[in-house]
């Protein structure tokens, strides 16, 4: 087998779109077997599994008709050939995926699992150099797309605050984007202006990814969600179809879920809550958007009435650098995502999310810092699996995702075997 046993059984169940327990049933195994077969390599529990179930797995797959559709766009060339833009490979939107497409990336994420959690050391982008131009304040996406594009082997130069760059002396977008070019091999661009990344990325034949863009759209961060939910789905045993997303708080200017419910939307029979304060709801075009797809859509300013039946919490920070003339007239505490209204209006399985960074402040009135160490509270598996996914994008926009599974070799250091030292058990790097 070519890849990991643990990506084999992730992209098998995906594939069929089935759950961990039925799966399990399919191969005629018992939950616990397959649980401890797709703990991640190094995992005291971990167990390899039979042959004889690697040759069932694979005859049950290759006997799928869904597999035609695979195979068809397998034929109609690379995936960033597929997600391109304007003929240029380039990450401006979510809209330049299908959900053929974003598994597609997904699948290629799996296979930087091992390099991200320290495992595996790849250099397939040696000698490449990538921008790093943020023009807003950044800590996680900045960090997090350096930190991805080093573990392929490649290198960053950082551009950080509009006041050190040379835009405020007057050069145009154009011009910084055009002898950018001339340096680097990719850009990631940060901007406050909506639509000034895709400025950036009409100046140039390079890779751009948007990293922001104003209240616009943050694709990568909306595709590392996503990747999250599958991911925790797959641990509990749930699809995605059929699921029910509470989205809560800045939902005008949160560019965040403007991202994350369109690739939802690509899925089949969603229920989306969103809940916001008067004057900060989800923009009309961006529901209709989701809602042309049959999804069923509700809005609240409530907690008590949004959250119960919800599969996934995805709390956001109150934008208040982009505000105009909006007050906070009712964000008040009573709208704070904390343990004790999980714990009366939510199952025991909830999902709890948030892009970062969390305003922890008193008074602020964001995700509580008292779910810290409940294993229903997700944001730290979400921001360490912008590493595998981030690598993945890079991977396909310079067209060297086939050779990373062939690339790999151990590491020469001793990672840890736990990031932080109070991860849930649920951290899957334990």
């Amino acid at each position: 087998m070519s890849v990991s046993q643990q990506v084999f059984l992730r992209d098998a169940m995906r594939r069929l779109n089935l759950t961990r327990d039925v799966f399990a049933a399919r191969i005629g195994v018992k939950r616990r077997a397959l649980d401890t077969w797709l703990l991640p390599e190094g995992s005291q529990e971990a167990r390899g599994m039979p042959e004889v179930v690697t040759r069932f797995v694979t005859e049950i797959v290759d006997n799928e008709a869904l597999l035609k559709k695979y195979a068809q766009s397998a034929q109609s060339g690379p995936l960033r050939n597929r997600i391109a833009t304007g003929g240029k490979h380039q990450l401006l939107s979510v809209d330049q995926f299908s959900r053929e497409s974003v598994e597609e990336l997904f699948r290629i994420a799996d296979l930087m699992q091992p390099i991200a959690r320290r495992q595996k050391v790849s250099r397939v982008l040696e000698g490449a150099v990538l921008g790093n131009l943020f023009f807003e304040a950044s800590t996680r996406t900045r960090v997090s797309f350096g930190a991805a594009f080093c573990r392929l082997g490649g290198s960053v130069c950082d551009t950080t605050g509009f006041t050190f760059s040379s835009m405020a002396k007057g050069e145009s977008i154009y011009d910084t984007s055009r002898v950018m070019s001339g340096y680097v091999d990719a850009m990631v661009v940060r901007h406050p202006e909506q639509g000034s990344v895709a400025e950036f990325a009409r100046a140039t034949n390079i890779p751009v990814v948007n990293g922001g863009d104003g209240p616009g759209e943050h694709p990568s961060q909306a595709l590392l969600d996503l990747y999250t939910i599958l991911t925790e789905f797959s641990r509990l045993g749930k699809l995605l179809d059929g699921a029910s997303v509470a989205m809560v708080g800045d939902l005008k200017y949160g560019r965040t879920v403007h991202s994350l419910i369109k690739l939802l939307a690509l899925y089949r029979g969603l229920k989306f809550t969103l809940i916001a304060p008067a004057g900060l709801e989800m923009p009309e075009y961006i529901i209709e958007q989701a809602s042309k797809r049959g999804h069923v859509i509700e809005q609240t300013a409530s907690l008590e009435a949004g959250l119960p039946g919800a599969d996934v919490i995805y709390a956001t920070r109150v934008q208040k650098e982009r505000f105009a003339d909006e007050k906070m007239q009712g964000y008040t505490a009573e709208f704070q995502v904390n343990k004790a209204i999980i714990d009366k209006y939510c199952r025991p399985d909830v999902v709890v999310m948030h892009p970062l960074p969390r305003d922890s402040r008193e008074g602020a009135h964001d995700l509580s810092t008292d779910l810290n160490e409940d294993p229903r509270l997700a944001i730290f598996r979400q921001t360490d699996n912008g590493i595998p996914v981030r690598m993945a994008i890079f991977a396909v926009l310079l067209g060297v995702e086939g050779l990373v599974q062939h690339s790999l070799r151990d590491v020469t250091w001793s990672p840890p075997s736990h990031v932080g030292p109070d991860d849930s058990v649920f951290h899957g790097i334990d």
